[in-house]
């Protein structure tokens, strides 16, 4: 009776622990079979390092979920050109799920970080007045230590939005998930979309 008791007192914690790890994550809309997701970013986006068309985080994200998804990645874009760019592309795909992954060229090109935090609102803003979802991918910051910008997790809070903040920042940390100083390669874009989607699973979109 006693181990009885013990193996439903262990079933019940597993399932609060996993209760608890779905409170945290900011629920979405369910979304529909047709709705379109839109990868918005710079080089992370777009794949830079692998091929950018069959291995980067949009096209294998596609495969995982069943969406359309639509990769709008430019390299080298700063927050501010992304921000100026960013409705022509909302009214040309109508998504209902924006994936927000911006602000590495700032970073890199030690930009101001307050303009790039009040270029992040109001795409997030510009998003939501769409009738789209957004969900947040931080970037971290490259120098002789590896951080994370509080930005990212500020934004989050605020809009109660998801947010993947680690998966960028481990791959950075792996040479063999790398192309180069900066770019994950096929692997670590891998890596990020199937992150993504477990966050979009927790999310309830998918």
């Amino acid at each position: 009776m006693k181990l009885r008791l013990h193996k439903y007192s262990f079933i019940l914690v597993i399932l609060f622990m996993l209760t608890a790890c779905s409170d945290d994550v900011p629920q979405l809309l369910p979304l529909q079979q047709d709705d379109v997701i839109l990868a918005f970013g710079d080089s992370l986006t777009f794949g830079t390092g692998s091929d950018s068309a069959t291995e980067s985080y949009p096209a294998i994200l596609q495969i995982l979920s069943g969406k359309t998804v639509v990769n709008a990645g430019i390299p080298g874009e700063v927050s501010q050109a992304g921000l100026e760019r960013l409705p022509h592309v909302l009214a040309q795909t109508s998504p209902k799920l924006v994936i927000l992954c911006h602000g590495g060229n700032d970073l890199i090109r030690r930009l101001d970080i307050v303009q790039l935090e009040r270029n992040l609102t109001q795409m997030i803003q510009t998003i939501q007045a769409s009738g789209a979802q957004v969900v947040l991918v931080a970037v971290p910051k490259l120098s002789l230590t590896l951080t994370v910008p509080e930005l990212y997790a500020r934004l989050a809070e605020e809009y109660n939005i998801p947010i993947e903040a680690e998966i960028i920042y481990d791959i950075e940390q792996q040479p063999g998930l790398k192309s180069d100083q900066i770019h994950p390669n096929a692997q670590g874009y891998r890596l990020i979309a199937e992150n993504i989607y477990q966050l979009l699973q927790a999310s309830h979109v998918l």
